[in-house]
């Protein structure tokens, strides 16, 4: 399998077999690594970690993947660049692919990364955009993978607001692996027409399901994963915190929920959570809603059935399989 040189921008640009591949790549690191075996093989190169939303996983994940491979990183947050401000987007990435070896992105529209990599002679990777979260995907794959021992069949529910980039990747990533994909939710948060049109397009060649529900009971009856996600994303107005509570309250993680899905049942999140009253949002929205909990209950984030920080570790295993092979030339 040759990635080198291959952007990593979302799931649909690479077939099942070249993620499936990622996915092994990701559990060969994180053996490595637990074994204490030296895999620095990209000495000598460097990344530019350029940051327009701020980040903890990704931004450890990037940097600790790095320096495993024995590469130097330089990181950009919002205020250290001038990207799309005084220099255009087309300007910045020529000049940054002349002094590194691969750039990621987290920001805004998946439009700004798609034409960084358009104007760059290296590799450019997405770290999250408002459409897709590619690098959470392959996290998540390999998590479940270590879970349950495969990935085809798995039937994965997502719960809250599927339209934007962790419900969308997460359609995307079930399509091309197999897998069955149950969006359970209020209808206008179901992921656009035109991305459920094209997963049921792939769905046809790899025997995934593509499915969506508004009934949190029989959405997830039988579900192998739970998996939800904070209800009113980074860059979104504080104002949408009371529409999306009257909308997704019936779409709490709870403990009926993953009962109904069943004894060998799983809970996923990408994080961060408001599972209790610990954060400044948690608590200004218990102040104006009264709520103590938002998207999953205390009950079941704390539970044995949730893998969040197993999942939250694969972040930097696989997104070191992902700066490997596209950088390093067989």
């Amino acid at each position: 399998m040759n990635l080198y040189g291959k952007d990593f921008l979302k799931l649909l640009d690479f077939t099942p077999e070249e993620i499936l591949y990622l996915i092994d790549l990701s559990a060969e690191f994180k053996e490595k690594k637990k074994k204490g075996i030296l895999h620095d093989e990209l000495k000598g190169k460097n990344v530019a970690l350029i940051f327009e939303k701020t980040s903890t996983r990704t931004r450890c994940a990037f940097e600790v993947a790095a320096h495993d491979l024995g590469m130097g990183t330089t990181y950009l947050n919002p205020t250290d660049s001038q990207i799309g401000k005084k220099e255009s987007i087309a300007d910045t990435v020529r000049v940054l692919a002349g002094m590194f070896d691969g750039i990621e992105y987290r920001g805004f529209e998946q439009e700004i990364v798609e034409t960084m990599a358009k104007y760059s002679k290296v590799p450019v990777w997405n770290g999250l955009t408002n459409e897709f979260h590619p690098t959470q995907m392959l996290a998540d794959a390999l998590t479940i993978k270590e879970h349950f021992g495969k990935l085809k069949g798995i039937h994965l529910v997502y719960m809250g607001d599927a339209r934007y980039n962790t419900g969308n990747s997460l359609m995307v990533m079930c399509a091309k692996l197999g897998m069955h994909f149950t969006a359970v939710s209020n209808k206008k948060y179901f992921p656009s027409q035109e991305l459920i049109d094209t997963c049921k397009d792939i769905a046809k060649s790899t025997g995934a399901v593509i499915d969506f529900s508004e009934d949190p009971i029989e959405g997830t009856k039988g579900a192998d994963v739970v998996y939800t996600d904070i209800w009113v994303s980074m860059g979104e107005p504080e104002s949408e915190w009371e529409q999306r509570i009257k909308d997704l309250e019936p779409y709490r993680v709870t403990k009926k929920i993953m009962d109904n899905a069943g004894e060998g049942s799983v809970f996923m999140h990408c994080l961060p959570s408001f599972h209790d009253l610990n954060t400044g949002i948690g608590r200004e929205v218990k102040e104006k809603y009264g709520l103590d909990e938002i998207e999953v209950t205390d009950e079941v984030f704390e539970s044995d059935k949730s893998i969040v920080f197993e999942e939250a570790e694969n972040r930097m295993h696989t997104i070191k399989a992902v700066m490997y092979a596209t950088l390093k030339e067989n």
